[in-house]
């Protein structure tokens, strides 16, 4: 499993209670999918992401607070909200990191910024490969979703593209993150509110 320092395991176990309490066991459940899914892609070709000197395998309480403050937001106004912007930021935030841990293996990627290739773990870099993972992180949960919750698979199908939107713009920002602007905690937050502002539209549509 991934290894957090003492404030990110509060941080994480604050989270948690949030989601547990104004979500309910279902969101809790939902994040664990998350967490389970991240883990495996994080481990997922260990030797030669340590090679390259791109594996990262602890995790700081800026990593914690960059994926879990929206969702636990959206969890704490989900009586609001409804479970579409929490389900769309948690989409998010995993097809971001199957973009980033899988998308490596797809061979050189291209910085969005050049549109000229760049080394792999640089922030704004894409590969045909990450898009695809990209994408399939964020079936996994919305088809994970589509089971907790119990909606159509319709609903399943705009969660899908819209945590796949949320990892996109991530690689966007990630431009300004390799000119000096913003880091990859901010990256990682602007992706989860992407997908959370997308299941709100989801949620006002249906």
């Amino acid at each position: 499993m991934l290894m957090l320092d003492k404030a990110g395991l509060f941080l994480a176990f604050l989270f948690g209670v949030v989601i547990l309490i104004f979500g309910g066991p279902n969101y809790l459940l939902l994040m664990l999918a998350f967490f389970f899914f991240a883990t495996v892609a994080t481990k997922y070709g260990y030797a030669e992401k340590k090679e390259k000197g791109i594996y990262e395998h602890d995790r700081s309480w800026e990593n914690v607070l960059s994926n879990g403050l929206v969702p636990s937001v959206c969890a704490l106004f989900s009586f609001i909200l409804g479970p579409l912007p929490f389900i769309g930021s948690v989409a998010a935030i995993l097809s971001d990191k199957f973009a980033s841990e899988l998308g490596i293996f797809g061979g050189k990627p291209i910085f969005l910024g050049s549109l000229k290739p760049v080394e792999e773990g640089v922030s704004g870099g894409v590969t045909l490969l990450g898009f695809m993972m990209s994408l399939a992180g964020s079936v996994l949960i919305a088809v994970s979703a589509l089971f907790l919750f119990n909606f159509s698979p319709n609903v399943a199908l705009y969660i899908s593209f819209a945590g796949f939107i949320g990892s996109v713009v991530d690689s966007l920002f990630g431009v300004l993150e390799e000119m000096g602007i913003g880091s990859k905690h901010t990256t990682n937050t602007i992706c989860a509110i992407t997908g959370g502002l997308l299941g709100y539209v989801i949620w006002v549509i249906l």
